[in-house]
């Protein structure tokens, strides 16, 4: 399994709360994840990267290969990090109200399982079309579900960033987890908002079908965020499915 990523501070922000990593687990399951940190000057940074490395190093040590044991490991490490994130917020005034979406990937045979919380996405690019595959856990997107507002009126509303969901803010967590047939010759792309929110899903589409290589793409996609104002951290993780037998 091929892949790259890249994460920056963007233009406006002192520093990165944004984290990702790609882990394997003892079957050689991948796990792929991004996590969004927020709250305080500290906070974010300390919530993300907690989620990140807490549920990699738990997801290495793990021998889990079923991909319903799988949703059962994340619901509970994910229900676990959320109290660890809670405590420690809970102990330091610095870190008062931190909290972390996260968006994840495995890939498990002819199967990819992803599960997040918050408002970082998972796109799969294939055939020309890219398709949001994560639900967004946001004020915006539940209003567009129960059908209160249109798909235009989403895409401006003032109160775009506003979260529902996150790792240790709320004292339980609920994480939509779904899984996809896993399909040859696609890229996944795993983001923060930094990403979506200053480059439309058109131009991420045009990037993507590029012939390039991975590395490439995610250099593009993060100086097409920069340039548009890179108002928030960006990262980008790409993975690509390819056939085993071809190249780049």
């Amino acid at each position: 399994m091929e892949y790259a990523l890249l994460t920056d501070v963007g233009k406006l922000r002192e520093n990165n709360q944004d984290y990702v990593n790609v882990f394997k687990n003892k079957k050689d399951i991948v796990f792929g994840i991004v996590a969004d940190g927020m709250g305080g000057h500290r906070g974010g940074d300390v919530a993300s990267d907690m989620a990140v490395s807490h549920l990699g190093h738990n997801f290495e040590e793990s021998e889990v290969e079923d991909i319903e044991e799988l949703r059962e490991w994340i619901i509970r490490e994910l229900s676990k990090e959320n109290d660890r994130i809670v405590s420690v917020s809970n102990q330091f005034d610095d870190l008062n109200g931190m909290g972390t979406t996260m968006v994840g990937v495995f890939f498990v045979g002819t199967k990819m399982m992803v599960v997040n919380v918050g408002d970082s996405r998972c796109y799969i690019y294939t055939d020309g079309e890219l398709k949001q595959l994560s639900v967004d856990h946001s004020l915006v997107h539940e209003l567009l579900e129960t059908g209160q507002i249109s798909p235009e009126e989403a895409e401006n509303h003032p109160q775009k960033n506003i979260i529902t969901q996150t790792l240790g803010v709320s004292q339980t967590v609920q994480p939509r987890v779904k899984n996809f047939d896993l399909i040859d010759n696609a890229i996944i792309l795993l983001c923060t908002d930094g990403l979506t929110n200053m480059v439309p899903e058109n131009e991420i589409k045009d990037i993507l079908s590029k012939k390039m290589s991975l590395e490439t793409k995610c250099h593009i996609l993060i100086d097409k965020a920069n340039a548009a104002g890179g108002r928030d951290n960006i990262t980008a993780l790409l993975f690509s499915t390819k056939d085993n037998g071809g190249n780049h």
